[in-house]
C-alpha cells in the first residue's frame, strides 16, 4: 500500500475512532502523542522549536514552550475530527473575539472583506463560528495527495458552510475567483503567515527576513476589501481571537509588512498556540521537507 493510502486511512480512521470516544478520553490521548513526539524530536518538531526560538522571550524554558505547542497542535487535530459533533452552539457560546464590531462593521459595508491569519489556534472552528455568525465565506486549499485526502478535507469544511477553492487543478485560477468574490461584497479567509509560492513578498519578522503572500493584499487592493489581520488562539474552556485595525490600502509590500507586525503582535503573546512546523526564515537553513499536513492549507 502506498504512503499516500495509508495517510488517507489514517485520516479516515481519526474522524471515525476519534469521534466515537469521549472527550476527555479523546483529549487525553492526543495529549500523549504531542508529549511523545516531543520525546522523540522529529523533524517537525525540531524545526517547531526553532521558530519558537525566534518568537519567545529571552530565557523561554524551550522544551517546555515546545511540548505546550506540540499539545496545541494536538488540540487542533483533535478537535478537527470531532468539529462536525460539537454542535453550532457550543462554537459560537464559546467563541471569545476581541474587537469583534470591527469585522462587523467591515462586512456591513459590503465591498468585500479580506481576513488574512497565521497558523494559530483553531481556524476551522474560526470559519465554523464565522458561518454561524452570519458571514460566509471562501478560501483556498492545497491540493493534498492522494486526491481522496484532498477531496475528505474538503467535504468536511464544505459541511462546515465554507466555499473552498483548490489551489491548483481547479476550473479557474484561484485569484479570478477570489477576486470575483469579493468584488461581490462576500468575505475571504486566508492563512497568510507561509508562502506557498515562489512570489511571496519579503517581510521583517521578530528581528528577520520571511516570506509572506501577497495575495491578501494584491486582492485586497485590486478590488477596494477591506483587509484584516486576525490572530486566534486557545482558551481551557473555548476559543478566542482578536480583529485587528483594517491594514491601510497603500502597496502590496507596505500592506504585506503591516500584516507581518499584527501577527507578531499576536503570536508573541500566544507563542504556544502557533502551529508553525515549516521553515519560515530565509536564513534558516533548510531541511528534508516533510510531508505536508493539511494544516498547511487554508482554514
Amino acid at each position: 500500500m502506498s504512503s499516500g493510502r495509508l495517510t488517507d486511512l489514517a485520516y479516515a480512521l481519526g474522524w471515525r475512532v476519534v469521534r466515537l470516544l469521549p472527550e476527555r478520553l479523546a483529549a487525553a490521548v492526543f495529549r500523549a502523542g504531542a508529549d511523545l513526539a516531543c520525546r522523540r524530536g522529529g523533524r517537525g518538531v525540531r524545526r517547531l522549536r526553532s521558530n519558537l526560538a525566534r518568537v519567545a522571550p529571552t530565557g523561554t524554558d524551550l522544551d517546555a514552550l515546545t511540548r505546550a505547542a506540540m499539545r496545541s497542535y494536538a488540540r487542533y487535530w483533535l478537535e478537527v475530527f470531532r468539529l462536525t459533533d460539537l454542535g453550532l452552539e457550543r462554537i459560537v457560546r464559546q467563541m471569545r473575539l476581541l474587537d469583534q464590531h470591527v469585522l462587523r462593521e467591515a462586512h456591513a459595508q459590503g465591498r468585500g472583506t479580506v481576513v488574512a491569519l497565521p497558523h494559530m489556534g483553531n481556524w476551522e472552528q474560526a470559519g465554523a463560528w464565522l458561518v454561524a455568525s452570519g458571514m460566509p465565506f471562501t478560501t483556498v486549499a492545497e491540493r493534498l495527495r492522494p486526491e481522496s485526502l484532498f477531496e475528505r478535507f474538503l467535504a468536511f469544511r464544505t459541511a462546515l458552510g465554507m466555499e473552498v477553492i483548490p489551489l491548483t487543478g481547479g476550473e479557474s485560477p484561484p485569484y479570478e475567483v477570489l477576486a470575483a468574490r469579493l468584488r461581490a461584497g462576500g468575505t475571504l479567509c486566508l492563512l497568510a503567515d507561509r508562502d506557498l509560492s515562489s512570489s511571496g513578498v519579503a517581510v521583517r519578522f521578530f528581528g528577520a527576513t520571511a516570506t509572506m503572500p501577497a495575495g491578501p493584499a494584491a486582492l485586497a487592493l485590486e478590488t477596494g476589501a477591506v483587509l484584516l489581520p486576525v490572530t486566534l488562539w486557545f482558551d481551557t474552556d473555548g476559543w478566542s481571537g482578536r480583529i485587528h485595525a483594517p491594514v491601510p490600502h497603500s502597496d502590496v509590500a507596505t500592506m504585506t509588512q503591516a500584516l507581518a507586525d499584527e501577527f507578531a503582535q499576536g503570536i508573541a503573546a500566544h507563542p504556544a498556540d502557533w502551529h508553525m512546523l515549516q521553515r519560515v526564515w530565509r536564513d534558516d537553513p533548510p531541511s528534508s521537507s516533510p510531508t505536508r499536513a493539511p494544516a498547511s492549507s487554508a482554514p
